[in-house]
C-alpha cells in the first residue's frame, strides 16, 4: 500500500495473474506466426516464401500451449472441457466462445499444415523407413497422387485456409483485449482500443519471434548466406510497420486520456507514475519501444547493408519481444494493482516455485521451442525454389 490511502480487504489479491500473461503472450507467437506464413500464399509475397514453412511450423509448435496457462490458473483444471460440453446459450459464456474459435483455428492451422506438406510427406515416405514411415503414412491419410492437378489443388486449398485463417487469429487475439476493455469497474482495460492493441501487438510478437528464430535457425546450421536479403529487407518493414502502428495507438489512447483530465486519469497517472513508473515508462515506452523502433526505421532504408541488418535485426527482434511481454504484464497485472475502491494500490509479487510462478511460466515459454525443435525432425523447414514458383503459377 501506498500513500494514496486505505486498501480494501478484497482489493489486496490480484486474481488474474502471471499465467493470464503469459496466455495472450503464446497466442501471438500463433498468430504473428501465422501471418508471416500466410503472406507468401494469400498475398503473393513471394519475397518471404523461403520463410513460409518455417513460420507454419513455428505456428504450430505454440497452438499446444495456447490453453495451457488458462488450464492451469484454474481452480478446478479438470473441469476446463465443461464450457465447451455444456454451454449456456442463455447467457453466453465469454470462455466458451474462446473454445470454439481457438478450436476452429486450430483445425484450420492443423490442415493447412497438412496440405502444404502433403507432397512432401509423399516424396518422404518413400525415402524412410520404420516409425517414420509410419508417421508420414498416418499424416497422409491414405493419399499417394503427385500429379500437377493435385499439387494445384493443395495449393489453392492452402491459400483457402490461410485466407479465413487469418481473420480467425484476429478474432482470438482481439478477444483477450474485448474481454478486458469490457470491464467498466477497471479504468485501465476499460477502452474501445484494448482489442486493436492486443491484436497487433500479438502480430508483433509473433513476428518478432520468428524473425529471431529464423536467422538464429540458420546461423546454428551454417545457412545464413541462404537468406535472400530481399527477405530480410520485408521483414524488417513488416516488423516496423506493425510495431509503429501499435505504439502510436497505445500512445495516443494515453494522450487523449491526459488530454481529457478527468478523474480516470488522475487514477491512471497515479499508477503510470507510481507502482508502474519502472515497468512502463522505462522499460516497455524508453528502452523496448523506442530504441527498436528507431533501429527498425534505420534498417528499413535500402543504404544498410546486409551484414548490418543479420546483426541488428534479431537484436530488435528480441527488445520487442521483452516489449509485448511487459505491455501484457502492465495491463493485466498493472490494472489489478489500482484498488477497486480508488484508495490505494495493490502488490504482486509472483513466486519461483509456486503453481502459477516464474518457474512455471519459464517452462511454458521455453517447451514450445523443445516442441519446434522436434517437428523440424519431421517437417521439412527451408523453402525452395520450386514452392516458389508453385506459388506463382497457381496464383494466375
Amino acid at each position: 500500500m501506498q500513500d494514496m490511502g486505505y486498501v480494501f480487504p478484497n482489493d489486496l489479491h490480484v486474481h488474474w495473474n502471471l499465467m493470464v500473461v503469459v496466455y495472450p503472450y503464446i497466442l501471438g507467437m500463433v498468430a504473428g506466426a501465422f501471418f508471416i506464413s500466410s503472406l507468401s500464399r494469400v498475398f503473393g509475397a513471394i519475397s518471404l516464401a523461403g520463410i513460409s514453412k518455417f513460420a507454419l511450423i513455428f505456428a504450430l509448435a505454440w497452438l499446444p500451449f495456447v490453453t495451457v496457462p488458462l488450464i492451469n490458473h484454474l481452480g478446478h483444471p479438470e473441469r476446463f472441457m465443461n464450457m465447451m460440453i455444456t454451454p449456456n446459450f442463455e447467457t453466453p459464456s465469454l470462455m466458451a466462445g474462446f473454445g470454439v474459435l481457438f478450436t476452429l483455428y486450430a483445425v484450420f492451422l492443423i490442415l493447412e499444415v497438412l496440405f502444404v506438406y502433403r507432397y512432401e510427406f509423399i516424396t518422404l515416405r518413400n525415402r524412410s523407413t520404420g516409425f517414420k514411415k509410419s508417421l508420414y503414412n498416418a499424416l497422409l491419410l491414405g493419399t499417394n497422387d503427385t500429379s500437377a492437378q493435385s499439387r494445384k489443388r493443395d495449393i489453392r486449398v492452402s491459400m483457402l485456409l490461410s485466407s479465413i485463417g487469418i481473420p480467425l487469429a484476429a478474432l482470438l487475439n482481439g478477444y483477450e483485449g474485448f474481454v478486458l476493455g469490457t470491464i467498466d469497474a477497471n479504468i485501465l482495460w476499460n477502452t474501445p482500443l484494448m482489442p486493436i492493441i492486443f491484436f497487433f501487438s500479438a502480430l508483433v510478437s509473433g513476428v518478432a519471434g520468428v524473425i529471431l528464430f529464423y536467422i538464429l535457425a540458420k546461423a546454428i546450421t551454417n545457412k545464413l548466406d541462404d537468406i535472400e536479403t530481399e527477405t530480410l529487407r520485408t521483414l524488417t518493414k513488416i516488423l516496423w510497420a506493425l510495431f509503429a502502428f501499435t505504439f502510436a495507438v497505445q500512445m495516443i489512447d494515453i494522450a487523449s486520456l491526459a488530454y481529457a483530465s478527468t478523474h480516470r486519469w488522475d487514477l491512471i497517472n497515479s499508477l503510470l507514475s507510481g507502482p508502474l513508473s519502472f515497468s512502463y515508462w522505462t522499460m516497455q515506452v524508453m528502452i523496448l519501444s523506442i530504441i527498436p523502433a528507431i533501429v527498425l526505421a534505420i534498417l528499413s532504408l535500402r543504404i544498410v547493408s546486409r551484414k548490418i541488418i543479420l546483426i541488428a535485426l534479431p537484436v530488435a527482434a528480441l527488445m520487442l519481444l521483452a516489449e509485448v511481454f511487459f505491455m501484457r504484464w502492465n495491463t493485466v497485472i498493472g490494472g489489478q494493482i489500482l484498488a477497486n475502491s480508488d484508495r490505494g494500490f495493490a502488490t504482486y509479487h509472483p513466486l519461483m516455485f509456486e503453481k502459477e510462478g516464474i518457474l512455471v511460466s519459464a517452462l511454458l515459454l521455453i517447451l514450445p521451442i523443445v516442441l519446434f525443435w522436434l517437428l523440424s525432425k519431421i517437417f521439412p523447414l527451408w523453402d525452395t525454389d520450386r514452392i516458389k514458383r508453385h506459388i506463382t503459377h497457381y496464383k494466375r
